[in-house]
């Protein structure tokens, strides 16, 4: 079941075609990367997917969602069923991680203390960190931040998953455990889109890649 399809889709921003023609699908646990240079249009495209950026031209849904026609107040139904892992972590500094993590529950309509504190310790053991969420992001690794990163991400059971470089701050060898983790996550039905331009990863581990260049998006 695809979730996500663009058709013939031009992408612009500040007035400037960044990418045109787009065609662009995914299945539900699919694990695709989205590679290409910097200013090459990754980032832009990404942007579309959770309707940071407006999409003027072409056929584009994501789930249910039209997103030529996306009203505004329809913008948050959309994002809450996408998490989002960033490079640079945006954890929030002045509390531990299970406060980051509450935060995010709240923030997006949840109320029961027990159904929250349920949640957090599930996608903590998701993602290898079930014994860290009293610590401060500054007492953990750049590995284990972005573990918690992706289980911030997974807190209202998104089914899709984009990861904008998400091992780009990284040594190799926790790099590789996160690209084991998020094909795990992959393969437990949530679809995953990696921006990247680690070339030795996506040789180790294989899946469809899609290459932004010069104002085109190639398979």
């Amino acid at each position: 079941m695809k979730i996500l399809e663009y058709k013939g889709v031009n992408i612009c921003q500040e007035g400037i075609d960044v990418l045109s023609g787009v065609d662009f699908s995914l299945e539900r646990g699919e694990f695709v990367y989205l590679c290409g240079k910097v200013g090459s249009g990754k980032s832009s495209l990404l942007k579309t997917l959770y309707a940071e950026l407006p999409i003027k031209e072409g056929e584009a849904r994501v789930f249910d969602y039209d997103l030529l026609k996306l009203k505004q107040k329809d913008r948050p139904f959309l994002r809450r069923k996408i998490g989002i892992v960033f490079q640079d972590f945006q954890l929030l500094n002045d509390r531990s991680v299970n406060d980051n993590l509450e935060f995010v529950l709240r923030a997006t309509g949840w109320k029961s203390k027990k159904e929250i504190d349920e949640q957090i310790e599930f996608v903590l053991s998701t993602v290898g960190m079930a014994k860290k969420g009293y610590k401060w992001p500054h007492q953990l690794s750049g590995g284990e931040q972005q573990r918690i990163v992706i289980a911030r991400a997974l807190l209202n059971s998104p089914e899709l998953l984009i990861a904008d470089e998400p091992t780009g701050n990284l040594d190799p060898q926790t790099g590789r455990e996160l690209m084991e983790l998020l094909h795990a996550i992959s393969q437990s039905g949530t679809a995953v889109i990696m921006a990247t331009h680690n070339m030795q990863f996506i040789e180790e581990y294989p899946a469809k890649c899609y290459i932004c260049e010069d104002g085109k998006l190639k398979i």
